[in-house]
């Protein structure tokens, strides 16, 4: 009897961790949609401070996400075990930021005379250590107040796809995906700002054989391409909360479901993918550009603030 409660007790706990597993895979693969803006956004963050003090800035904004997903991830599981009505409509405030927030680039590259920006102080304009430490808390700060908004839409995110899983699983898998995600990103981050020095580093290599000649190449490479790499990563996250911020629109509307359905009817999966996120796509075009004509009334009538 003790052996055959063992063996019960041994099924249900691997049958909890492959449920685990499957939503954490599905929580991951939806999410990661949002990370290529956060990786843009935290890794432009360094810009400005001197090389030595990178990858502290990294850090010390790792530890406030860390913070903020302590706070996010318990706030999400309260919603979903005493108002769980409420995960569809949080759901689609976050697509509806995510679709401005992608619109409100767009426009700012098209109409910067109407987005500025406030101006941060250049390397040279810091004059002393004071001003330098000054400059890195505000980053920090920035930074963090950024990675509490788009960790919000992780978790949101997240809490849609367990919402219907037992509190357990709710616990195991939100937890999991909030450490990787942290993890993940800054990780990322932190190779993203030091690739630069890398091929720094590489190209400045002594040797006058031909695999050193190769391996400084290399070098130059790495440092002409990080500026592209970061370029790529902003336009890649742009697309991505467009069509990650219009996806969670299209679901929460019944009615587009019965406008996509003739759309994909008869085609191959590929094509239907292609369909859906095209509909995704412009979808997330509209609302974004509605939320930005809003948001600027809003300015005009109320100010800035």
């Amino acid at each position: 009897m003790a052996g055959g409660s063992l063996l019960a007790l041994i099924d249900d706990i691997a049958s909890i961790l492959d449920d685990v597993a499957a939503m954490s895979k599905v929580a991951a693969k939806k999410t990661a949609s949002v990370l290529g803006d956060d990786l843009a956004l935290n890794a432009q963050q360094v810009s400005g401070v001197r090389a030595d003090r990178e990858l502290p800035i990294v850090w010390a904004v790792a530890k406030g996400s860390l913070v903020n997903k302590a706070i996010l991830v318990p706030l999400a599981l309260l919603i979903s075990a005493f108002i769980p009505w409420a995960i569809t409509p949080l759901l689609m405030i976050g697509g509806a930021y995510l679709c401005y927030e992608g619109f409100e680039k767009v426009a700012h590259k098209l109409m910067p005379g109407n987005h500025q920006e406030e101006k941060k102080p250049a390397t040279a304009e810091i004059k002393n250590e004071a001003d330098a430490k000054k400059l890195e808390k505000e980053k920090v700060k920035g930074a963090v107040r950024t990675d509490f908004i788009l960790s919000a839409e992780i978790i949101v995110i997240s809490l849609g796809i367990v919402s219907s899983a037992p509190f357990l699983n709710q616990v195991t898998v939100m937890v999991l995906i909030a450490v990787a995600m942290t993890v993940g990103v800054y990780g990322l981050v932190g190779a993203i700002v030091k690739i630069d020095d890398a091929g720094l580093y590489l190209s400045k290599l002594s040797g006058e054989s031909s695999m050193m000649n190769g391996v400084r190449a290399l070098g130059r490479g790495i440092v002409n391409a990080a500026p592209w790499l970061m370029k790529t990563l902003s336009v890649v996250g742009t697309i991505a909360m467009f069509l990650v911020g219009g996806s969670i629109i299209s679901h929460g509307l019944p009615f587009m479901h019965s406008l996509i359905e003739p759309l994909t009817h008869g085609h191959e999966s590929w094509i239907n993918t292609l369909i859906t996120g095209a509909t995704d796509l412009v979808v997330g075009l509209i609302v974004g550009a509605a939320v930005l004509a809003l948001v600027m009334l809003g300015q005009k009538m109320f100010g800035k603030k």
